[in-house]
């Protein structure tokens, strides 16, 4: 196996468990000897994890790739800590061979220690003892001599400086804890740098195991346990779209628009039962992994569990102005001329006792990892608050590093948002035809989706086709009934936040004629399309006036709403009034930004659940065509000769709901490929 190999293994073995390092942090690096293709010579090499990323998953593309005498020679033009910065550009001066990925702030800290094989994690275990107000003397206490305290320093060329002589002037060393950080471990192994990561943490959590005090985080206090799990989740679900809203800045100046998860494990749960959890959920988090990602603080809820859904939404948007001037004030004791702007006041992570933990992100994937951080603060500060007292790098710092003119170029290499990213999309009828059609394109344009549709199993299906549960999840509705409606509407909003576009396209139809349409064929067409567009759209736009952003609803009518067809009056009848429903709706919802259209499209044969269903053979029964011709029957009629697809009517929701079409709202939008006679009036 060859070195890049070796590390490649070892880093995904440490960054599997959890236990080791949170999900993209920490480094892990390796030094080897390659031929030069260049001058056939041995070249010493320095293989680290790149800028990004995460060790779990890591390969060799994600490997930055340095010539290792280059690199140490930046010891002899290093600036000093003041000009440290400058060093991560220089990095890109000592690359070897193409490709690769971009150097991170810790490539000195792998260079210049004098090991072959060293890492650098975040356990939980190992930064409670370096957040311990104790920390230095907890490191001699737990380790012996065998690990070294190294005093907080901001992430860079100076630490790496720091590690290398703290190594050199302790041989018998195999690692060390950063202050306020981390740990970092070394070995002239790939396996024995390994084996001594994962001995020192351990070491750490066995030793917190044996020596914490019952009940770190104080006793329990009373009225603030976790709820019954069905009134835990109805809760969480009835404040998710405030709450979305707050952490959204709705409304606010500078306010960005996010995607939440929602957490409710034992952990949390049990840090917000506990008297001591005011005190400190205000002390923050301390790694750089951790408050890049949750901010310096949450904001947390100061009622018990028993306080009604009201009472909440009241009192956390005022606890959310009060968040947001205290954001402010921290932002201007610490700015300076050349700081950032503030990049945004409100809360990232939202505690609420008895309930769980709202957590928030530019995307799905953000926001759970932001809540899978603050779980890791939560054992952290249990760690410490056990063997000592939580003592956090303090907020001076914590600014350096969340302003730093580093982060910021990160920031703006990003890559530009995609036109749906951030929104979460609920579609119904979703499993298959237009309904699929049109989660797909919105997923690929950056939503989140939520596919509705009476067979969970093929909701499921349709779902894991466009990714992970961080793109999409299906959920299980009929939509002619309430509480079905109001259960899927739940799960959207604690799958993701909340909701922002909605499309009503669940529908069937029966072929029949006025004689042979029976009262159950009626009633069963009007109840799917007509009452069912009601209540999800009845539903929906409670959550969307409580997130106070706007929104698309959008309905999947029919050009059969205007045309007047032969054999198809229950189903020509609900379309016209879901057209209606489009009218009425947009002039009720306009107030809260809300918008409101439609797609009237021609017969989709391809795809279709309704057409698979026999409607398709009734149709071609009618017309006097064979069933697999039915779609080019349709198209010959029309006035531009084309067969109209799923993809066709997906495109036009995706337009109505853009910000190109942002001033539009009341209007139906014709996908037939032209049929004069339901052309509007």
């Amino acid at each position: 196996m060859s070195t890049p190999q070796e590390l490649i293994a070892r880093s995904n073995r440490l960054g599997a468990d959890p236990r080791n390092t949170n999900y993209a942090g920490g480094n892990t690096s390796a030094k080897g000897t390659e031929t030069d293709p260049v001058t056939g010579e041995p070249v010493e090499l320095l293989w680290v994890k790149g800028s990004g990323g995460d060790l779990g998953t890591l390969k060799e593309t994600g490997l930055a790739v340095l010539r290792l005498d280059r690199m140490r020679a930046l010891v002899d033009v290093y600036p000093g800590v003041e000009r440290e910065d400058e060093m991560v550009a220089a990095f890109d001066f000592c690359l070897h061979g193409k490709g690769g990925a971009a150097p991170s702030i810790d490539t000195a800290m792998h260079g210049l220690v004098d090991a072959a094989h060293v890492d650098h994690l975040h356990p939980d275990a190992g930064i409670a003892i370096a957040t311990a107000a104790d920390g230095e003397a907890l490191t001699k206490e737990v380790f012996g001599g065998r690990v070294v305290w190294v005093p907080w320093r901001r992430p860079g060329f100076q630490l790496g400086v720091d590690i290398a002589r703290i190594k050199e002037q302790n041989p018998q060393a195999i690692g060390c804890i950063l202050g306020g950080h981390g740990i970092t471990a070394w070995g002239e192994t790939s396996e024995e740098s390994e084996r001594n990561s994962l001995w020192i943490i351990d070491t750490a959590a066995a030793y917190i195991a044996e020596h914490s005090r019952p009940e770190p985080f104080g006793p329990a206090l009373e009225g603030y346990a976790g709820l019954p799990d069905a009134e835990r989740r109805a809760k969480a679900a009835a404040l998710a779209p405030a709450i979305r809203g707050i952490a959204s800045g709705a409304g606010s100046e500078g306010g960005r628009p996010m995607v939440g998860h929602f957490t409710d494990s034992d952990v949390v749960l049990d840090f917000l039962g506990s008297t001591e959890h005011p005190r400190l959920a205000a002390l923050g988090t301390s790694c750089p992994d951790h408050f890049l990602r949750t901010k310096v603080k949450p904001l947390v809820l100061d009622l018990p569990a028993s306080a009604s859904v009201e009472e909440s939404v009241a009192r956390l948007r005022e606890l959310a102005v009060a968040y947001r001037e205290d954001y402010q004030a921290y932002y201007d004791r610490h700015a300076e001329p050349e700081s950032p702007a503030i990049r945004g006041k409100d809360p990232l992570i939202v505690l609420v006792p008895g309930v769980g933990m709202f957590s928030f992100g530019k995307d799905k994937q953000t926001a759970r990892v932001a809540g899978e951080f603050y779980v890791n603060a939560i054992n952290v500060m249990r760690g410490a608050e056990g063997l000592s007292t939580y003592a956090p790098i303090d907020e001076a710092e914590k600014f350096r590093i969340e302003y730093w003119a580093l982060e910021e170029a990160k920031l703006q290499r990003m890559p530009r948002p995609k036109p749906l990213a951030t929104r979460v999309a609920l579609v119904t009828g979703a499993a298959s035809g237009i309904g699929r059609a049109t989660a797909r394109r919105l997923a690929a344009e950056g939503a989140c989706v939520v596919i509705a549709d009476l067979s969970l199993e093929k909701a499921q299906e349709a779902a894991a086709e466009l990714g992970s549960a961080d793109v999409a999840v299906g959920v299980q509705v009929d939509v002619s009934s309430g509480a079905a409606v109001q259960a899927a509407v739940d799960a959207a909003v604690l799958a993701f936040g909340g909701v922002d576009l909605v499309v009503n396209n669940a529908g069937l139809s029966l072929s029949r004629s006025l004689l042979e349409t029976t009262e159950q064929d009626w009633d069963l067409q009007h109840d799917v399309m007509a009452k069912g567009s009601f209540l999800v759209s009845r539903a929906t736009a409670k959550v969307m006036i409580e997130q106070g952003m706007g929104g698309d609803i959008v309905y999947i009518s029919s050009k059969n709403s205007i045309f007047a067809g032969p054999n198809n009056v229950a189903y020509g009848a609900a379309k016209a009034d879901q057209a209606h429903q489009v009218r009425l709706l947009a002039a009720e919802l306009g107030e809260h930004g809300i918008k409101v259209n439609g797609v009237n499209p021609d017969g989709v044969v391809q795809g279709s659940g309704i057409f698979a269903s026999g409607w398709g053979a009734n149709r071609a029964a009618v017309y006097g065509v064979e069933e697999k011709d039915l779609g080019r029957f349709y198209a010959q009629r029309t006035i531009l000769k084309r067969e109209v697809l799923p993809e066709n009517i997906a495109n036009a929701v995706f337009v109505l709901c853009t910000a190109e079409l942002s001033h539009t709202t009341g209007l139906h939008i014709p996908v037939d490929a032209g049929v004069a006679a339901a052309f509007l009036r």
